[in-house]
């Protein structure tokens, strides 16, 4: 894995060995990214990454200058990776373990960005909940997205507050706002 692009482009971090991890390819992040830089200041966002894994995304958000990034994962090996190079890398990355589900239905907090690469085995029901959860809550700040990592084979266009999905290789990103 290696961050696209910011303060820390090119730098390449590798992943834990013993960790189930998919993390988001560069390919796709690249893609994400460009469609993000086009819609925001990273300055001013204040990001949730869910499902985070190990810090992809949120690295990539950091290294672009975002410093209200919150990173929200079950497994504590993944999220002590994360600590550690963000520490290393000196960016301002929170991490809380939790489950997804309990952490929306929970949080006080409002975010511009929310991104979420939750398992590709998820059910429909499952990522609706994710969506209806986030609007019901109003998790999402004004002109804000809710971006959905999930397979080619996953159709989210039928759920609420659904805007447009790209797809990139094996993955797509489905944005909600």
């Amino acid at each position: 894995m290696r961050i696209i692009s910011g303060i820390h482009k090119g730098k390449r971090i590798t992943a834990p060995k013993n960790d189930a991890i998919r993390p988001t390819t560069d390919f796709a992040k690249e893609a994400l990214f460009n469609i993000l830089n086009h819609n925001f200041y990273f300055s001013e966002l204040a990001v949730l990454d869910l499902c985070c894994g190990i810090g992809s995304i949120s690295f990539e958000f950091g290294s672009r200058g975002c410093s209200n990034i919150i990173s929200v994962d079950q497994q504590s090996s993944t999220l002590s990776f994360i600590n550690n190079t963000a520490k290393q890398l000196d960016l301002n990355i929170t991490t809380v373990k939790s489950d997804l589900f309990k952490f929306l239905d929970k949080t006080p907090l409002t975010f511009d960005v929310i991104f979420t690469d939750p398992p590709y085995s998820f059910t429909k029901e499952q990522f609706e909940r994710i969506v209806k959860t986030t609007f019901d809550r109003n998790l999402l700040l004004e002109d804000g997205y809710l971006i959905v990592e999930h397979s080619k084979q996953t159709d989210l266009s039928q759920l609420p507050h659904f805007e447009y999905a790209k797809k990139y290789g094996s993955s797509m990103f489905s944005f909600f706002s």
